[in-house]
């Protein structure tokens, strides 16, 4: 069975305030503290969600909560806001039904972050892809946009939502996000010109000037200093807890990924930082010939800054400060404007600017996000607006006018749209209906709204009204129309019992709405109701280049002319309103009523005072009557018996019958009367909530006996678990015991056994030694006795043949021992078995030295073999070329000696891998045996230049160094020897056969150090071939050299050279080549 929580689980409080008992306003703010202090902050009315503001963070936001109420029913787990979210959606998802989520209370209530919760959790559970995280992420990141120009920091609040917001999301059949639409209602505009004592401008204003760059605000024309910009306050220019410039950077980012175009995010930050220069313009009196005074800008910088911003010519920014034109009919009058009229004109102008700039931004997000697709689409509403505002001061304007009339239409389509749900659920279960009793607020919306009548009506009809139009003769209208009315006090009104009443002053009037009586001040009525900008500046912003500025002054173009006057404010608004109402009532509502539980936005804090004042305002004590009129509990038969089912015998522990008749036992079985509950066609409804708690102590009861029988059997089944396992263990320990007891008897015994053993074994052993040595003693004496006869029988015997032989039989019995003590001392002597070890042990006796000196011979060739043996075929053909080398020229040249320890290479300049000599080694058809570099000798001069000498298989050939272009090649057929001196040089002669192709030029005169390497290379070269004569190998100091037709003699000398330590080769006549050696 599973087990599921319930919202009547663990309560901390009463988590409905419908089970609230009994039911007052104070038990209500109560209950509320209660759970606050217990850090829960939300509480349900029915199927209404109120939540109070921690001002601090909670865990109950992560994604484990998501999946924790994700398709559970809203009832199931405590009350949470992801539960009202999950309710919407599966709603919308699986029913069809388009839902909306009216987010209410005060600035500082939590507005703004309810409803990102709400998105995100959708955005959590919706589905997933590439488009559709597109969308989501769209959607969210139009919040920081938003925010960013619609938000400031006021007393109430740091992050104060100063405008309405409602967004349409909508979804495809799957429940997939397709898109969005926003709509925004009534942004606090005068904010921008000026902000109470202790509040901010929009955040925007100081996150760019705090996180832009600086090449950005040089761009923009700006400094980094607030202090030096008339529309922001000082006061409160930095806020704990809120980064300006790491907000500028996500604002970027949240545009970027919205959609806007580079372009386009600059040109907005230049509105941005036109409308902080606008309000730097100041003007100065100047007075005319008429007596009028004009007035004029005092200092151009910041105009003309301004100007450049936005592409307009100063001069005409600048008349439009000074002059007004007043067109009517075919006639255009200009006046001029004084100071105070410039100052309202450039505020105006601020106002309208930023207002309408928000309102494009809004747009632009819309285009971004709205759904690419016409087909049908699913629509869930999210609505962030104004809570009641009421300044205890009575400094309540025209703002707090038209925000508290909003709050009366949502009051009245809440009570209006609870009743029809309770009514449609009762007809649903096929309960019956009963009237319930509620303050109808539709009075207070008419007194406002009234097309006639209505105080909105009235102030259109004044601002429109020919003549002097104030903030009196409105209220004067007002004191004569609404005088009579129930919920309209004034001072001066007709009804005299408020004639005297001092806490009303003669400038205000008083509307009693559902929240409460609230005092407003008419100071600025008609003017904010007006809203007018002089049709100069807005045809001054048309004339801009910035392209921007012609889209949110469209008015300003003089092709489309309209003398109408432009709708007012209030017009504006009471429209909007209706729109968002007649939007509202197509759609399933769903509730979420903020509370600020302090004014200190400080966590653990909570005034009863201002808590009781918003649950007044915010209708709540209403909503839970209204929801308790009826049947205050209600829960589907399944749930119920689930729940309940341990209170009654028949239905424990399991039901097999359907789940109403099963509750039907149980209710019967518990005696509940039957006035207090009711059957729907899949509820049961429970009237009062004793009765509920009735249930839910019984349950409690019942519980705790479960409780302690589950505890008693399991305590039982423990104890019998623990005594068969000590009983294991006994036996166990037991059986390990007896076999150790026995183990340690049996080696005492074993032990012992083996001492007997022993004794006896070395008792017999001892016997039997003895009787062995004393046979062994006899079997020597008979043998003794025996030899001692037998030698002196022979003696006797053979005495005389001894004397006559005896001389050799020594000598030879002397020298075989000497011989044998001679090869035994050779043998611990052996030298070591290097080839080159030249050591030999010395001769004992003279008569061994032939043999002596044979053994030595042996050995050494013995350990030659055995060092032969270790060679492989590569280091065998070198040492054979070694010995040939030494066979060639050993004490016949005086350089052999230094090319013994030289190494045989062949290859010195790496033809294969040389890439200068590929081409070279391409013309080479057989492998090359040797590569080196040679000087050829020219016996013009003596003098030698480097050649390329390469020894194949067949042939030799010389090619140039640097080229590697072939010189000559010579068969070694035609080679018939080769001349070299006897000194230290490098020259060698190749001696070509006459008649040979190759001897056309004669032979070759060449000098290399590795002479000895060269010619023996070349003699093995020879000699291995068996079709060619060997190559004859001439060591003279003196021998000729045939060049062309002429033979040359070269003749070596000893002698120091000129030039050094080296040899040197001079050229003495025709005949004659000398070469100088240094001496040895």
């Amino acid at each position: 069975m599973e087990v599921k929580t319930s919202l009547l689980d663990n309560m901390i409080g009463v988590g409905d305030m419908v089970l609230l008992e009994p039911l007052s306003e104070e038990s209500f703010i109560e209950n509320l503290n209660k759970r606050f202090d217990h850090n829960e902050i939300y509480t349900y009315i029915g199927s209404v969600v109120i939540s109070m503001n921690p001002y601090k963070s909670l865990p109950i936001y992560t994604a484990e909560k998501v999946e924790e109420y994700r398709n559970r029913n809203f009832y199931e787990l405590s009350p949470h806001i992801f539960a009202l979210a999950d309710e919407a959606y599966r709603s919308l998802r699986d029913q069809d039904k388009d839902q909306c989520i009216l987010i209410t209370g005060e600035s500082g209530a939590g507005k703004t972050e309810a409803s990102k919760f709400v998105m995100s959790y959708v955005a959590a559970v919706c589905g997933k892809g590439q488009e559709v995280n597109k969308v989501k992420e769209q959607l969210l990141q139009s919040n920081p946009v938003l925010e960013a120009f619609g938000n400031a920091k006021t007393m109430r609040n740091d992050n104060s939502s100063r405008f309405g917001k409602y967004m349409d999301i909508e979804f495809d059949f799957k429940g997939d996000p397709l898109g969005g639409v926003i709509s925004n209602y009534l942004l606090e505009k005068s904010r921008v010109v000026k902000q109470p004592r202790g509040e901010r401008n929009f955040h925007v204003f100081y996150q760019l000037l705090s996180g832009a760059s600086d090449d950005m605000l040089k761009k923009l024309k700006l400094d980094r200093d607030f202090s030096k910009y008339n529309y922001l306050s000082l006061d409160s220019a930095t806020v704990n807890g809120l980064d300006d410039a790491a907000s500028f950077r996500t604002v970027r980012n949240a545009m970027q990924i919205v959609g806007f175009m580079e372009d386009e995010v600059q040109s907005v930050l230049e509105l941005v930082a036109a409308v902080l220069k606008l309000g730097n313009i100041e003007f100065k009196p100047e007075s005319r010939v008429n007596g009028f005074d004009e007035s004029r800008v005092k200092d151009k910088n910041d105009l003309k800054e301004m100007c450049e911003l936005l592409g307009i010519e100063q001069s005409v920014l600048e008349r439009a400060f000074s002059f007004r034109t007043v067109e009517a009919k075919m006639e255009k009058v200009s006046t001029t404007l004084n100071v105070a009229q410039a100052y309202y004109a450039r505020d105006a102008l601020a106002k309208n600017l930023y207002s309408r700039l928000f309102s494009w931004l809004v747009n632009r997000i819309n285009e971004s996000i709205k759904a690419q697709t016409k087909k049908r689409k699913k629509v869930m509403g999210v609505l962030d607006i104004y809570g009641f505002e009421i300044f205890e001061d009575g400094d309540n304007s025209f703002e707090q006018f038209i925000i508290n009339y909003c709050n009366e239409k949502l009051q009245q389509i809440f009570i209006e749209l609870t009743l029809r749900e309770e009514q449609e659920e009762y007809i649903r279960e096929g309960i019956e209906w009963t009237n319930i009793e509620y303050f109808n607020n539709a009075i207070i919306c008419d007194l406002i709204e009234n097309n006639k009548n209505g105080i909105l009506a009235m102030l259109d009809e004044e601002c429109l009204r020919p003549g002097t139009v104030t903030d009196e003769t409105f209220l004067d209208k007002l004191n004569t129309v609404c005088a009579e009315h129930q919920h309209f006090e004034s001072r001066l009104s007709k009804n005299s019992k408020f004639l005297t009443d001092h806490s009303l002053p003669h400038n205000c009037f008083r509307i009693q709405h559902y929240a409460g009586k609230v005092l407003y001040r008419v100071e600025g009525f008609v003017d904010k109701n007006n809203d007018l900008l002089y049709r100069d500046l807005s045809q001054a912003m048309y004339k801009a280049n910035h392209s921007l500025i012609k889209l949110l002054f469209p008015e300003g173009n003089p092709a489309k002319v309209n003398l109408k006057r432009p709708p007012t404010a209030g017009f504006q608004f009471r429209a909007s309103v209706g729109t968002l109402m007649k939007n509202l009532l197509t759609k399933n509502p769903n509730y979420i009523r903020c509370i600020k539980p302090n004014d200190k936005k400080a966590a653990h804090i909570f005034t009863d005072s201002l808590v009781c004042h918003q649950v007044r305002y915010l209708g709540l004590m209403e909503n839970v009557r209204v929801r308790r009129a009826g049947y205050a509990f209600r829960q589907v038969y399944e749930s119920c018996l689930e729940r309940y089912k341990m209170l009654c015998k028949q239905t424990w522990p399991h039901w097999r019958g359907p789940a109403r008749e099963g509750v039907e036992v149980l209710l019967t079985d518990l005696q509940v009367p039957a006035e207090e509950f009711a059957y729907g066609r899949s509820k049961i409804f429970i009237r009062n909530p004793r009765t509920l708690f009735f249930l839910e102590e019984k349950r409690r009861q019942c519980l705790e006996d479960l409780a302690a029988l589950i505890q008693k059997i399991y305590r039982g089944w423990k104890c019998r678990t623990h005594f068969l396992l000590l009983k294991k263990s006994q036996v166990v320990v037991s059986a390990w015991y007896r076999r150790f007891a026995q183990q340690k008897k049996y080696q005492k015994i074993r032990c012992s056994a083996l001492v007997v053993q022993s004794f006896i074994r070395g008792w017999k052993a001892r016997k039997l030694l003895r009787e062995l040595k004393h046979k062994k003693r006899c079997e020597e004496a008979v043998t003794t006795i025996s030899a001692y006869w037998h030698g002196t029988q022979v003696r006797r015997e053979y005495r005389k043949f001894f004397r006559a032989n005896a001389g050799k039989k020594i000598y030879d019995f002397t020298i075989q021992r000497i011989m044998q003590k001679y090869f035994l001392g050779l043998k611990k002597t052996m030298p070591s078995m290097s080839p080159i070890d030249k050591s030999w042990p010395a001769r004992p006796y003279g008569f061994l030295d032939g043999t002596h000196q044979e053994l030595r011979r042996v050995f050494h060739l013995w350990r030659c073999k055995k060092y032969r043996s270790q060679f492989t075929e590569e280091k065998k053909a070198t040492y054979e070329e070694k010995l040939a080398a030494s066979e060639l020229f050993k004490d016949k040249k005086a350089l052999y000696p230094s090319s013994v320890g030289q190494p045989f290479k062949g290859d010195y300049v790496e033809i294969t891998k040389n890439p200068k000599y590929q081409k070279l080694n391409s013309l080479v058809e057989d492998k090359v045996l040797l590569a080196d570099v040679v000087s050829k000798i020219n016996r013009a001069n003596g003098k030698g230049a480097p050649r390329i000498f390469l020894l194949t298989k067949k042939s030799l050939v010389l090619a140039d160094q640097k080229t590697g272009q072939v010189k000559a090649s010579v068969p070694l057929l035609d080679l018939s020897s080769v001349s070299v001196s006897t000194q230290s040089d490098g020259f060698f002669a190749l001696r070509l056969k006459e008649g040979a192709m190759s001897a056309a030029k004669g032979d070759f005169l060449l000098s290399s150090d590795r002479l000895i390497e060269i010619i023996t290379k070349l003699h093995r070269t020879g000699a291995a071939s068996a079709d060619r004569n060997h190559i004859n190998i001439d060591i003279s100091d003196e021998f000729l050299v045939q060049f062309k037709q002429d033979k040359v003699c070269v003749k070596f000398i000893q002698g120091t050279p000129k030039n050094g330590n080296g040899v040197a080769c001079k050229r003495k006549n025709n005949r004659l080549l000398e070469v100088s050696v240094p001496s040895p």
